[in-house]
C-alpha cells in the first residue's frame, strides 16, 4: 500500500500554497504582458543616424525630417552623427542596430556607391539594411572657369579632344558621386580625363577658380553661390531633366542621351525590422515629406522633393546597386580598401 511520510505530508500544503501563489501571479501578470506585447509603436525615443559630419547637407536634411517625424510619432528623434569612411561607419551602425524600429538612418546614395566600391564591408547592404523611403534628389553640376571659351558640353568635348592629354577634373573625393559622374562622362564622350580628388567641395572649387583644374563636378547646393556670383560657369547638370535651381542649363543627356547621375537621399532601417513598423515609418516619412517646412528646406538647398516609399523604393534601390556596380567595373574605379 502506498503511504506518504509525515515530512512529505507537512510539505504538501506549503507546496500547494506556493503553486497557487505563482498561478495567481501569472493570471494577474497576463493582461500586463499582453498589453506590453501589443503596446503601440513607438513607446520611447528614436535615433536617426546621419553618416556625415554636422552642418552638411545630409545632416541638415536629417534634422529637418527628425523634427517633422517626431511630431507624428509622438516621440523625440535624436540625430546622431556617425561620420567616417565615406558614410560606411553610419551604415554599419544602422545595419548592426536592433531591428526594433528605434534606429533609422538618413543618408545619400553614398550607400550604394560604397557597396560597389568596397569588397570588404562588414555588412550586406541588400539584407542588413531596409530601404524605407526616397525623399529627395539633387543634380550634380559640371563646372568650368568663366575665362574658358566653352559654353556647353559640346564645346567641352571638342576642347578636350584638341588638348594634348585630354583634361583633368576635380571632385569632392575618390569614390564620390562626382567622381563616378566624371567617369561616366569619360566613357560616354570617349575623351581622356584624369581625376583629381579633393577633400570636399570647397577646396575643389577653390582650385577650379585658381586655374588648377580644367573642370569640376560637385553638387548643385555647393556650386550655386559661386555660379550665381559669376565666379564659376555651369555647363550642364547630370540629371536627365533640367534643374529648377539652374534655369537655362542643359542636362548632359542632351549631348549624350541616356546619361544620368544624381545624388539622392533616403531613409533606412536595420534589416529585419518588422513589416508593421516599417509601414508605420514609411507613412510618417510620407506625411512629413508633404509638409511645407520640409519642401521649403529641400528647395532652399537645391534639392528636388521626390518621394518613393516601400516596395517602390526597394526596387529603385536594388536597380541603383546594380547600376553602380556595373559602372565601377566598366570604368575600372578603385579606392583604398
Amino acid at each position: 500500500m502506498f503511504t506518504i511520510s509525515k515530512t512529505a505530508a507537512r510539505a504538501r500544503p506549503r507546496l500547494l500554497a506556493t503553486t497557487v501563489t505563482a498561478l495567481c501571479g501569472l493570471v494577474m501578470a497576463g493582461p500586463a504582458l499582453a498589453q506590453s506585447a501589443s503596446a503601440p509603436y513607438p513607446t520611447r525615443a528614436l535615433r536617426m543616424i546621419a553618416p556625415f559630419p554636422p552642418g552638411g547637407g545630409t545632416d541638415q536634411l536629417a534634422r529637418t525630417f527628425a523634427a517633422q517625424m517626431s511630431e507624428g510619432l509622438g516621440q523625440p528623434i535624436t540625430v546622431e552623427n556617425r561620420a567616417g569612411a565615406g558614410g560606411n561607419l553610419g551604415a554599419e551602425a544602422t545595419a548592426k542596430a536592433a531591428p526594433d524600429g528605434y534606429t533609422i538612418m538618413l543618408t545619400s546614395n553614398s550607400l550604394v556607391i560604397n557597396a560597389a566600391l568596397h569588397q570588404k564591408l562588414t555588412y550586406n547592404v541588400r539584407t542588413d539594411i531596409a530601404p524605407l523611403a526616397l525623399v529627395a534628389s539633387a543634380p550634380l553640376v559640371v563646372l568650368v572657369h568663366p575665362s574658358l571659351p566653352m559654353k556647353n558640353m559640346k564645346d567641352l568635348v571638342a576642347w578636350a579632344k584638341r588638348s594634348k592629354g585630354g583634361l583633368n577634373f576635380g571632385t569632392n573625393g575618390a569614390g564620390t558621386s562626382g567622381h563616378l559622374s566624371g567617369e561616366l562622362l569619360r566613357l560616354s564622350a570617349g575623351i581622356d580625363m584624369t581625376h583629381i580628388p579633393y577633400k570636399g567641395a570647397v577646396p575643389m572649387m577653390t582650385a577650379l577658380m585658381g586655374g588648377d583644374l580644367d573642370m569640376g563636378i560637385t553638387t548643385a547646393p555647393s556650386a550655386l553661390p559661386l555660379v550665381r556670383a559669376g565666379r564659376l560657369r555651369a555647363l550642364a547638370v547630370t540629371t536627365p531633366k533640367p534643374a529648377k535651381t539652374l534655369p537655362g542649363i542643359d542636362p548632359v543627356a542632351v549631348t549624350f542621351p541616356g546619361y544620368s547621375m544624381d545624388i539622392w537621399y533616403g531613409i533606412f532601417a536595420p534589416g529585419g525590422t518588422p513589416a508593421p513598423i516599417q509601414e508605420r515609418l514609411v507613412a510618417e516619412v510620407r506625411r512629413s515629406h508633404g509638409s511645407a517646412s520640409v519642401r521649403a528646406a529641400l528647395e532652399r538647398d537645391g534639392a528636388d522633393p521626390v518621394f518613393l516609399g516601400g516596395s517602390e523604393f526597394v526596387q529603385f534601390f536594388n536597380r541603383d546597386l546594380d547600376k553602380y556596380a556595373k559602372l565601377v567595373k566598366q570604368a575600372g574605379v578603385k579606392v583604398e580598401q
